[in-house]
């Protein structure tokens, strides 16, 4: 590999990064000051969000990523156990009826990240330890499957359906890169499907998600807020947007604008042209993430690639595909530049241990 090519990522990544620091204040500064009389509030917690993100990428960096192999059934077994104890009252704190997070002081740990980045690791290393079975239903197919529904159960039980989900797809990319049979993974896919029917439709504020997403004018003052919201942040900036700092609707009338809907004051303050650069800067990303998996040194440098670059792409489509409306509301951050604490965090860390197999699978 060229070692332009691991350069280029980490530019990508740093501009990424940036601008979501940028627009974090932006977007936050109003309702920080608002609520909790400082309008550095959110950018103060981000910076330190990304400082501990730089730390342990530096960390990752620091050795030799096929050692992750080696450790991958402990942090695999860590995980799921934080996954267990989150959920335990006391322990987790509920935030809205969900259960999903540890929290001391200013800082908060979701369990579900790091259980993402684990099972990423144990798929990778099954993966090339197994390369010959993979084939076969007991030995190469049941095995990731039952520790992908295992952890998938404990996170719908927090609830947390979107990122359930977004595991799920990931460990079937890499499943189905890894040419585990493709009957295999379609009869699961179908009979998945009445079960997330019945997720859906058991709970009510996910009917109301998915009737919003087909109407949202059906309710343009309930259910059907945020995205309308989004929606008329989008098309109010044009081409070239109100101005940074200029966006009207994150003046309390668009929920989350620093989290879930950032994307959409990037379009209204920075208009067309700043929504088409985010989006070019995430296919550069992309394009680079591609280069390294096809000239990581091993089967577990490459799978372990696929896993990191396909989880960051998705997020990203996905968190832009809602703010766009084109997708029913998933509460995915937007990698690099929502604020998101702990998803924030794991997305640097992936970044250094991108740029740590850039690295050993590099040539003259």
């Amino acid at each position: 590999m060229i070692r332009n090519d691991r350069i280029n990522l980490f530019a990508v990544s740093i501009i990424l990064v940036c601008i979501g620091v940028v627009m974090i204040y932006s977007a936050s500064s109003i309702y920080a000051a608002e609520r909790y009389k400082d309008s550095f509030f959110f950018l103060r917690r981000h910076v330190s969000f990304l400082v501990i993100g730089i730390f342990f990428a530096f960390l990752t960096m620091c050795v030799d990523y096929r050692k992750f192999s080696k450790v991958s059934k402990p942090l695999l077994l860590i995980s799921l156990l934080f996954l267990i104890a989150v959920l335990i009252p006391g322990l987790g704190r509920e935030v809205y009826g969900a259960r999903r997070w540890f929290r001391y002081k200013f800082l908060s740990f979701q369990p579900s990240e790091l259980a993402i980045l684990a099972i990423i690791i144990y798929i990778s290393d099954f993966i090339a330890r197994r390369s010959d079975q993979l084939k076969t239903f007991w030995k190469g197919f049941m095995p990731p499957m039952f520790v992908l529904g295992f952890a998938v159960l404990l996170i719908l039980i927090q609830p947390d359906l979107g990122t359930a989900v977004s595991l799920a797809v990931v460990v079937f990319i890499m499943l189905f890169v890894a040419r585990v049979r493709l009957a295999y993974l379609l009869s699961l896919v179908l009979a998945s499907i009445p079960l997330l029917a019945i997720l859906i439709l058991s709970a009510p504020y996910r009917r109301a998600r998915i009737m919003v997403f087909l109407n949202p004018w059906a309710d343009p003052k309930g259910a059907g807020f945020q995205i309308i919201q989004s929606q008329i942040a989008l098309g109010s900036g044009g081409i070239v947007g109100r101005g940074l700092g200029h966006s009207q609707q994150k003046l309390f009338y668009l929920p989350a604008a620093h989290t879930d809907f950032i994307f959409s004051i990037i379009g209204e303050e920075l208009g067309l042209v700043g929504t088409l650069s985010v989006v070019l800067l995430f296919l550069i990303f992309i394009h680079y993430g591609i280069k390294i998996i096809k000239n990581a040194p091993d089967k577990f440098g490459y799978f372990l690639s696929v896993g990191l670059v396909s989880m960051i792409c998705f997020k990203a489509v996905v968190n832009i595909g809602v703010s766009c409306g084109l997708f029913p509301t998933k509460g995915l951050s937007l990698p690099f530049i929502s604020y998101g604490g702990s998803s924030f965090i794991f997305d640097i860390i992936s970044v250094g241990i991108l740029l740590n197999i850039a690295r050993t699978g590099e040539y003259p």
